[in-house]
């Protein structure tokens, strides 16, 4: 959870001058955590986020820009939160409700996000995101699985969400898992977009960092596996060719041609050096389709041979665990 809790620092010292942009951020961390309670026959909105830095900030843009005072308290870990966390409660909160969108004209909840929101311009798109990320956002390490993920309330708050990173130009998924809506960016550029988009450029570069030694160590680690693979298949090859050879030799006996027998002996000799090593072990050097052909016709007439008199043929000498 390091790089996720570096990238909120961060989002939280992002200030915008435009009342917009905060109204668009504030809007969007109470959707993302917390929601519309009755309390005493009273309408309350609670939000639960993370730090005390982030009660510092919505508390204050509550006041600044809806002119609301509200109250904040530690809260021990409960249920799924498995870290102590703060909650932000505004008693008496129909208005503000109406003044963010959270709820409509007709005092019903509003299941995603206010559609002036939604068709904004791009800071406040990525206000909404920023707000989001903050309230219920992780970012995994790069690699294999990396992704940015926001745990949304409901699909309608997801498919706001999806809709705002595509006017922004980022593709983003929505999908539910077990019930939990969540929005998922899992593209390695994807991801460093939306993290400069909503204001961590410090920290998407020592993110980008990361991925970049991944990724090396990955191409290594594959081109490592691929040298191993050929070293395995060649020498699985040699120990096929020379076990042919050995029953090639047994089967044609003294009928075998002096030019056969001598590639026969060649390879048998240096059992593990490749067709070019073989070539040029030779007396005179031999190019490496040379000795290859030589091989070849030996295996073919000893085959042809065990098949006239009905016996095994070069194949019946092969290990078990090697293919013909």
């Amino acid at each position: 959870m390091a790089l996720t809790d570096e990238v909120k620092k961060e989002l939280t010292s992002v200030v915008s001058p435009k009342t917009t942009v905060r109204a668009a951020e504030l809007t969007s961390i109470l959707r993302f955590s917390g929601g519309l309670h009755l309390i005493n026959q009273r309408l309350a909105i609670e939000a639960e986020v993370d730090t005390p830095e982030l009660v510092r900030r919505v508390r204050k843009d509550l006041a600044e820009l809806f002119g609301i005072r509200s109250e904040a308290g530690r809260m021990a870990p409960s249920g799924s939160r498995r870290n102590e966390f703060f909650l932000i409660r505004v008693l008496d909160g129909e208005t503000l409700a109406r003044q963010t969108g959270l709820m409509d004209q007709r005092r019903r909840p509003v299941r995603g996000l206010p559609n002036r929101l939604t068709t904004g311009g791009r800071e406040e798109l990525a206000a909404i995101w920023r707000g989001a990320f903050l309230a219920r956002g992780t970012l995994t390490d790069p690699g294999r699985s990396a992704a940015l993920e926001i745990t949304c309330p409901t699909g309608e708050s997801a498919m706001a969400l999806v809709g705002a990173a595509g006017r922004l130009g980022i593709p983003a998924k929505a999908r539910e898992v077990r019930g939990i809506n969540r929005v998922v960016i899992r593209d390695g550029e994807a991801i460093g977009a939306m993290l400069i988009a909503m204001g961590a450029a410090g920290t998407v570069a020592e993110w980008e960092a990361l991925r970049q030694r991944r990724e090396v160590r990955a191409t290594a680690n594959r081109l490592v596996n691929f040298d191993d693979a050929n070293l395995r298949r060649s020498a699985q090859a040699a120990v096929a060719a020379c076990a042919r050879v050995e029953r090639a030799i047994e089967i044609l006996g003294d009928e075998i041609p002096d030019h056969l027998k001598y590639a026969g002996q060649l390879r048998l000799s240096h059992r593990e050096a490749s067709l070019d090593e073989l070539g040029q072990h030779a007396e005179p050097p031999m190019t490496k389709d040379a000795i290859a052909g030589r091989i070849r016709r030996l295996l073919a007439m000893a085959d042809k041979r065990a098949s006239d008199k009905g016996i095994p043929g070069t194949e019946a000498n092969l290990p078990v665990d090697i293919d013909a």
